[in-house]
């Protein structure tokens, strides 16, 4: 059909009048003509269908445009021709206006044969016959391919970030917000992880703004290839990620992927600027056990990871209903730093480090601690938390240092003593004079000084790290590079620094336990290159007699950890150290205590339907010991509700009394800040289908109980709720 023949149709009504004037200028062939003309422009453009929605005419223009011969096309369905564009399938369908044969306009499609890059507008009115029957379409289009990316990438932009690529804040919120209504009603689980990266700002106010952009794309990259299983990530903001995870709440997997996201993200990242290595801290949320709506469990995760980066950074945190007042009373603690310094709250605990072939002490590690007016003594692990990311993180260091040197006057010459120095004192302009003062002022020989420093200070400026290092060196002062081996060692690192010691990474040497584990010939190759560089190689965190002896054998020259001694005060320093020396033997006692950690709290264990209040003493993963329960027998099985939903099936082992020595059915797992944990809890859905409302679950005691009521005996306990 040609155009003349589709406006003679009957039923498609005339033009309206243009009035006298105009339609005695214009005739109807210049009416054709300047149709024509319209046409073959592009700027509009011509359709009609038969009855069934088979194209019977189309303007020759976009037949071109689509690349396709114009008899390929006449005769197909429209539907064959042309899909829909609309991005959300939100729109109107062009099947379902066609097959209602009712009038529509606006209908953007995309070319599905030839050209399928490009975008067109229908509208189309239905054609009657002069006895009111249907017999097509007519209708006329445009090409809007153009306009329409444009508001595509418009779109984008505002969902996603333009950097990384991976959703941006709103679209993320909008996500989680859409996923956890949903998930509501089907009674799913869905996590959400936090994610902050550690030293971030050093590489931009060292290396630039255009390394810390293209730092964050490696990031992203990265942080896609981690996660092997559906989810969404999104980039909130400067730093700072987000990953939304449906259907898992088993924290042991979530554990694991946590480890591998922060493994991943700490390896060494090559810019143009140069090479530099980060770290990130992650906090984990889940749904319904944390929060039920998008705000509630966002801020749970937000609370996990302010938690895991006081925590010491480079690990996970999973929340828990203690975490707000944790983090409240973490601030408080953080203020009364500063009164501790002037008022000499802090002391130092000393760890020894045993020369392997000889058995002796060769040095000891200081471990900063804090006597706390109200809180009572703050060990060296909590107390690195503390200290960890604070203001006065350089102070404290620099008290460390002429504190550790000045017990270490009071030792035989033949012990060294052994200070971690933070990244922030390395690279602070008078620490090299404050080691220098250390040590004059304690009177010792600078080589009895020995400073551990992470790999972390060679992301710094290379002139100030080099500068300092040699001043360290022409002092006279033993340097160890700490964590060797932590993933993003390098051999540059080796050259550029006069390092008396290599201190292999603490969880390179773990694995090494491991009977078919290849780290056990990292270690040794570890050794052999500090032979090569005629460096001695030192192993911390030790708790067994055959990691020991697999060590010694191995040429590792000095060997730390709970098996041979926890730090200790310096009245037991000099208790040793009366004779000249102190020897320490290896002791599988001091390793029992060691892998087991020491609580002391009120907990609930279930028997029979009958929910008694103990005292939980200590705590591992395969089991615990409880007290309060007299002549409980062996292989009673108890549920123990650790709080917060967590309840583990234990059978009794050992009793003895009213203490009892019990085994978990299924292991506890590490929580990613020296706790256990868990792997499920109760489900807040099986609490809302018992009648109780759907929330997060309440930190404490999960099955209540009546308070102060006597268990005088085994037996009778009080029924549960």
């Amino acid at each position: 059909m040609s155009l003349k023949g589709l406006l003679s149709s009957r039923n498609i009504a005339a033009p309206r009048s243009l009035g006298p004037v105009a339609a005695s200028i214009m005739s109807d062939g210049d009416r054709l003509a300047m149709l024509d003309e319209l046409e073959q422009s592009g700027l509009g453009w011509f359709w009609a269908s038969d009855e069934n929605s088979h194209l019977t005419y189309l303007s020759r223009t976009i037949a071109a445009r689509l690349d396709v011969p114009l008899t390929d096309l006449i005769g197909q369905p429209l539907t064959g021709i042309f899909t829909a564009a609309d991005r959300e399938q939100r729109g109107k369908s062009l099947a379902l206006m066609l097959g209602a044969h009712r009038a529509f306009t606006g209908i953007a499609v995309r070319a599905s044969r030839g050209g399928g890059d490009i975008v067109l507008r229908l509208s189309g009115q239905p054609a009657l016959n002069t006895n009111g029957h249907f017999i097509g379409f007519r209708g006329t289009g445009a090409d809007i391919t153009d306009e329409y990316y444009r508001e595509e990438e418009t779109e984008r932009l505002a969902r996603y970030d333009s950097l990384t690529g991976l959703s941006n804040r709103h679209r993320m919120a909008h996500q989680i917000e859409t996923t956890l209504t949903a998930f509501k009603t089907a009674r799913r689980n869905c996590a959400v992880m936090m994610l902050d990266l550690d030293r971030f700002k050093h590489v931009n106010d060292t290396l630039g703004h255009a390394a810390g952009d293209e730092l964050l794309k490696q990031v992203a990259d990265r942080l896609t290839r981690a996660i092997d299983r559906e989810c969404e990530i999104g980039r909130l903001g400067g730093d700072e990620f987000q990953v939304m995870l449906p259907d898992i709440d088993d924290r042991g997997v979530l554990g694991d992927l946590a480890t591998k996201i922060i493994s991943m993200l700490r390896q060494p990242y090559s810019l143009d600027e140069g090479r530099c290595v980060i770290g990130a801290s992650v906090g984990i949320a889940i749904a319904p056990h944390d929060g039920v709506t998008c705000d509630e469990v966002v801020r749970a995760a937000d609370l996990a990871l302010y938690a895991s980066k006081n925590g010491g950074r480079g690990q996970y945190r999973f929340f828990s209903g203690e975490l707000e007042n944790e983090t409240i009373f973490r601030r408080r603690l953080e203020q009364d730093l500063g009164t501790a310094l002037h008022e000499a709250q802090l002391f130092l605990r000393f760890e020894p480090i045993v020369e392997s072939a000889a058995g002796s002490v060769s040095a000891l590690e200081a471990h900063v601690c804090w006597s706390h007016d109200e809180r009572g003594v703050i060990d060296e692990e909590e107390f690195a938390q503390i200290v960890e990311g604070s203001a006065l993180l350089g102070d404290v260091g620099r008290w460390a240092v002429g504190a550790a040197c000045a017990g270490a006057a009071l030792w035989p010459e033949s012990v060294r003593v052994a200070v971690n120095v933070p990244v922030a004192l390395f690279l602070a302009d008078d620490f090299v004079d404050c080691v220098g003062a250390a040590i004059d002022g304690a009177g010792i020989n600078p080589a009895r000084l020995e400073l551990e420093i992470s790999e972390a200070v060679f992301s710094g400026d290379a002139n100030v790290v080099d500068r300092t290092l040699a001043a360290l060196f022409k002092m006279g002062v033993r340097l160890t590079l700490d964590d060797f081996g932590s993933g993003y060692s390098s051999l540059a690192y080796l050259r550029r620094a006069p390092f008396d010691s290599i201190k292999i990474d603490q969880k390179l040497i773990a694995e090494a336990e491991r009977q078919d584990s290849r780290e056990l010939g990292l270690v040794r190759a570890i050794v052999a290159l500090a032979g090569a560089l005629q460096m001695d190689t030192m192993a911390s965190g030790l708790e067994s007699n055959d990691l020991v002896a697999a060590l010694t054998s191995g040429g590792v020259r000095f060997l730390q950890g709970p098996i041979f001694s926890e730090p200790v005060d310096e009245d037991m320093v000099a208790q040793e150290m009366a004779d000249g020396g102190w020897k320490i033997e290896p002791g599988s006692e001091r390793l029992r205590r060691a892998r087991r950690r020491t609580v002391f709290r009120k907990v609930q264990v279930i028997h029979d339907d009958y929910a008694y209040e103990v005292t939980l003493r200590n705590l591992s993963k395969s089991g615990a010991l409880i007290q309060g329960l007299p002549d409980v027998p062996r292989g009673t099985q108890f549920v123990v509700d650790l709080g917060g939903g967590q309840l583990a099936v234990a059978t009794v082992t050992r009793s003895n009394r009213d203490v009892q020595g019990l085994e978990f059915e299924q292991s506890l797992i590490e929580d990613g800040s020296g706790g256990l944990c868990t792997r499920s809890r109760v489900s807040p859905y099986a609490l809302a289908s018992a009648g109780a409302p759907l929330a997060a679950l309440a930190p404490g005691k999960f099955i209540g109980m009546d308070q102060g009521e006597a268990v005088p005996k085994f037996g009778y306990g009080v029924p549960r709720a």
